[in-house]
């Protein structure tokens, strides 16, 4: 995707001009007459630096970075406007269902709490909300129909990228660690009477299960005398290493294995499907990019205006 976007984020670095003094306050640029906003675009920019106080970064970088977002929101407008022109645009239904569904990771009012603590506006995160859920549509429901994976595609695929359906040996474990050896010892027999890892964790308080996979020769040296020679269904004696006390379960012992052409497809697939949607959405958007009115306010990067590169720009897109 970063390819595609570099296609409207050079046009927003090289082709940004003169604000029409008549230009509605806060509008930064307009994609086919549709304005977008400054605080569109200062939202997503205050998500991208969450968590990061105390950085400063320079003018420059803020330039820079505030370019890229607004290229973003070009594209996202584009999407948008195209599914209304289909007349299939995301409704309020669908944009209240994935809200509902955010919500329902938060008890009571919990969520709007956040966003107010998180100084995140409920409208601005709708109005991404809603042009992510434009994005989906419209891949799912325009792009994606126009592809056909032909399996000799997806076989040569397979021929020419055999090491990566090599799968090594290895062990599955399930490790079950505690504050004590009756802990864990406890935990163990819980786990294989049948109990599940979070039924056990639940059972028995600071005791926790779960499954790793380590592969042949990068077992750690201090395991070795415990698991080596350990059947599939049999449990370690309980390890103590740095004040930890632990156990593990083999639960499987895995040859190195060839996934035959068959057993690869679901993962061949995936593979050619995503590259196919991103050249279609490319060229796509090369297509739209050419024949819609852009115009960026020169107040988002002024010193480009004396650049002087607005030739290579498409006609359709101008500056103001």
């Amino acid at each position: 995707m970063k390819k595609i976007f570099l296609v409207v984020i050079l046009g927003c670095l090289l082709f940004s001009g003169c604000q029409n003094k008549s230009e509605e306050p806060g509008v930064i640029a307009r994609v086919n007459g549709k304005p977008i906003y400054l605080t569109q675009l200062e939202y997503k920019y205050d998500l991208t630096h969450e968590g990061n106080g105390g950085f400063v970064p320079s003018v420059e970088q803020v330039r820079d970075e505030y370019g890229q977002i607004l290229g973003d929101l070009i594209v996202q407008e584009l999407v948008a406007q195209e599914l209304e022109q289909r007349e299939i645009p995301v409704s309020d239904k669908e944009l209240k269902d994935a809200e509902d569904e955010v919500r329902s990771d938060y008890p009571d009012d919990s969520f709007e709490q956040i966003l107010i603590e998180e100084y995140v506006d409920l409208n601005a995160w709708r109005s991404q909300l809603k042009y992510q859920l434009a994005m989906d549509k419209f891949y799912r429901e325009i792009l994606r129909p126009e592809i056909k994976i032909d399996y000799k595609e997806a076989e040569q695929y397979y021929r020419t990228h055999l090491s990566d359906f090599y799968m090594p040996a290895g062990f599955r474990f399930i490790m079950v660690k505690g504050l004590s050896k009756d802990l864990v010892t406890k935990g163990v027999e819980l786990y294989r009477e049948g109990l599940s890892p979070a039924a056990v964790s639940a059972k028995l308080r600071n005791v926790s299960v779960r499954e790793i996979w380590i592969r042949s020769g990068q077992v750690p040296a201090g395991w070795k005398p415990f698991v080596e020679n350990l059947e599939v269904g049999e449990a370690t004696s309980v390890i103590t290493q740095k004040n930890e006390f632990f156990s593990l379960i083999l639960n499987e012992k895995k040859k190195a294995t060839l996934l035959t052409p068959l057993q690869a497809y679901p993962t061949v697939e995936k593979v050619l499907l995503e590259k196919m949607l991103e050249d279609k959405f490319e060229a796509w958007l090369k297509n739209k990019l050419s024949v819609s009115n852009i115009r960026i306010s020169k107040e988002l990067l002024p010193e480009m205006e004396q650049a002087g590169q607005g030739s290579s720009l498409p006609e359709a897109t101008k500056a103001e």
